[in-house]
């Protein structure tokens, strides 16, 4: 077993990347304090064609250094935008006919194995702040919540960790099998 060099990886360029499709998934960014999470999030959507990821309220915005950092120049392929109100944000979605979800532990929440996505659907992920999570306002708003299950004492996941695991889950339900 070798591993692949870089020249290898049949990498997009932006051009090509812009002109591709997209996996129908907007990541939604409320109040995300750590701008290495921020880029952490951006370097998934990149990974993943994700559509497009709306940052909220006090989430920072590229460019930025510290976003760099970790987003590796994923500010530069991913579509983003910035709002700063999230029900605004939230209501907007649910207009264009996107299911929204919060990923959150709350009453009544589907555990991500247990989530069935529907084909030709576009689905907005909504992530919250470190400490606080997605405001229970935010919550409200949603159509669903997805619940990571969780087995240790914590029942706390870094945010860019969480992306990571629902990203991928969504990814391959709705992307495969081809």
């Amino acid at each position: 077993m070798r591993k692949l060099e870089n020249s290898e990886l049949d990498r997009k360029s932006v051009e090509d990347f812009k002109k591709s499709t997209k996996t129908p998934l907007i990541l939604v960014l409320d109040d995300i304090r750590s701008l290495h999470n921020i880029g952490s999030v951006f370097r998934t959507a990149d990974a993943f064609l994700i559509e497009k990821i709306i940052l909220c309220g006090i989430t920072a915005t590229p460019p930025n250094k510290e976003i760099h950092k970790t987003a590796l120049g994923a500010t530069e392929t991913v579509a983003w935008e910035h709002h700063d109100n999230i029900l605004e944000v939230i209501e907007n979605l649910k207009k264009e006919n996107v299911i929204t979800l919060a990923i959150e532990q709350v009453e009544s929440s589907v555990f991500l194995q247990d989530f069935t996505v529907e084909k030709d659907q576009k689905y907005a992920l909504v992530f919250g702040n470190e400490v606080y999570g997605v405001a229970q306002e935010a919550v409200a708003l949603c159509d669903g919540c997805i619940e990571i299950p969780q087995l240790g004492t914590k029942h706390s996941l870094n945010i860019a960790v969480s992306a990571g695991i629902v990203v991928w889950d969504l990814f391959q339900k709705l992307s495969w099998p081809k």
